[in-house]
C-alpha cells in the first residue's frame, strides 16, 4: 500500500534500526543515560535553548509544557483547528484544571488583535491568562509555515502582558526546510518548544521539549507524573539522534512530492485543492464535487492501494514522507482519477 495517511506511519531507516541496536544506555530516571542526555543537548543546542527533555510523544510533550507554564484555574489562547485543543484528547483540563481559549485564525495564524482582545483584564470574575500556545507548521490549515515576523509579535504582546509563549513545532523542521529560517530563529519567539522525531524526521518514536534549565527541570518532574519516566531510553533516543542530524534537509523531497501532488489532484475532475496553499508535506483535498462521500472516496482509493485519511467535512488528507517516492505520487494521482471516475 502507498500510505499517505500521515507521516507517522515512516519506518525506521537501516542507520536507526543499527544504532538502536549499538545504542549505550542507562536509567534515565537517574539521569544516566548517555544516548538519551546526547539527544537532548543536541537538540537544545539546534534550538539555542539551554536545556532539553526527551518525551515519548508530541502530546505528551505539549502537555508536559503547558502544565509547567500554568497553574490550574487559568486559562490558555489557542488556535480553533490548534493541535493541543483538536487532537489531545482534553489534556488541558483533565490533567492541568486548564480552561482554553480558543481563537479563530487564517492559516493557523491568530489574528493579534483578537488575541490581545482575549488576554483576560484583572477581575475578579476573570480566570488569569496563563499562556499563549502557537502551532508550525499547522497541521489542520493544511501544514502552512507560520512566518517569523508573525511569532515575534506575537511574542512583544505576550511579554507586554507577562505571557509565557509555547510552541507546539511537531513539524517544525518542515518549517524550517520550506521557509529557510533557522530553528534557532523561531524558537528565540518562544519560551517553550516542543518538535516531533517520528514525523517527517522519521524516527520511531519519541519528541523533545526545549526550554530554559530551570524550566526544563520542572518540566522532567511532570514528565514523571505523567508516566514518562523512560529507563534504558537510550535505544529510542539513539535513531532520534538521526532524524535530527540527517534526516532534516531531505524533507524538501517530501515538499516537492506534496506540491507535485496537489497540482495532479487539482486536475482531476470533482477534486479541488488549493495548490498555492501547498507549503510543506500536508496536501488537503475537498471531494465534495466528486459525488463521493469522503468514506467512499478513501475506500475505492484504497481498494486501488492508495492509503489517505478523512480531515473533517468532505475534506481528505495526504501526508508525504521519506517512504514515498515519485512513483507513489504518480500512482496515487492515477488512482484519485480513477477513484472519481467511479462516482
Amino acid at each position: 500500500m502507498i500510505d499517505l495517511r500521515s507521516d507517522t506511519v515512516t519506518q525506521p531507516t537501516t542507520a536507526m534500526r543499527q544504532a538502536m541496536a549499538q545504542a549505550v544506555v542507562g536509567d534515565d530516571v537517574y539521569g544516566e543515560d548517555k544516548t538519551v542526555t546526547k539527544l537532548e543537548e543536541t537538540a537544545a543546542q539546534m534550538l539555542g535553548k539551554e536545556a532539553g527533555l526527551f518525551v515519548t510523544s508530541g502530546t505528551q510533550g505539549n502537555q508536559v509544557a503547558i502544565l509547567t507554564h500554568t497553574k490550574r484555574g487559568e486559562e490558555v489562547i489557542v488556535e480553533a483547528d490548534a493541535h493541543v485543543f483538536y487532537y489531545e484528547v482534553g489534556a488541558m483540563a483533565a490533567l492541568g484544571g486548564l480552561q482554553t481559549r480558543p481563537i479563530a485564525g487564517e492559516r493557523g495564524m491568530m489574528p493579534l488583535t483578537a488575541m490581545e482582545e482575549a488576554i483576560r483584564p484583572q477581575n475578579i470574575h476573570f480566570p488569569e491568562t496563563g499562556l499563549i500556545c502557537l502551532e508550525n507548521t499547522h497541521n489542520r490549515a493544511g501544514g502552512t509555515v507560520l512566518p517569523l515576523s508573525y511569532m515575534q509579535s506575537v511574542k512583544e504582546l505576550a511579554d507586554r502582558n507577562h505571557i509565557p509563549v509555547h510552541l507546539d513545532g511537531a513539524r517544525l523542521f518542515n518549517a524550517v526546510v520550506a521557509s529557510g529560517i533557522s530553528a534557532k530563529e523561531y524558537a528565540a519567539t518562544v519560551d517553550s518548544v516542543q518538535f516531533c522525531l517520528s514525523k517527517g524526521l522519521a524516527a520511531p518514536v519519541g519528541s523533545v521539549l526545549v526550554g530554559t534549565a530551570e524550566f526544563i527541570e520542572k518540566a522532567r518532574k511532570w514528565r514523571k507524573m505523567l508516566g514518562g519516566g523512560m529507563r534504558q531510553a537510550g535505544v529510542i533516543a539513539a535513531p532520534g539522534l538521526i532524524a535530527l542530524t540527517q534526516m532534516v534537509d531531505r524533507l524538501a523531497d517530501d515538499h516537492v512530492r506534496a506540491k507535485r501532488l496537489a497540482q495532479g489532484l487539482a486536475n482531476i475532475r470533482g477534486i479541488v485543492v488549493d495548490v498555492d496553499r501547498v507549503e510543506t508535506n500536508i496536501v488537503i483535498a475537498d471531494v465534495r464535487d466528486s459525488g463521493l462521500t469522503p468514506d467512499e472516496f478513501l475506500a475505492t482509493l484504497s481498494e486501488c492501494g492508495v492509503l489517505a485519511a478523512g480531515f473533517g467535512g468532505t475534506l481528505v488528507r495526504f501526508v508525504t514522507h521519506v517512504d514515498i517516492t515519485d512513483d507513489h505520487i504518480d500512482e496515487t494521482i492515477a488512482a484519485a482519477a480513477f477513484t472519481t471516475r467511479m462516482r
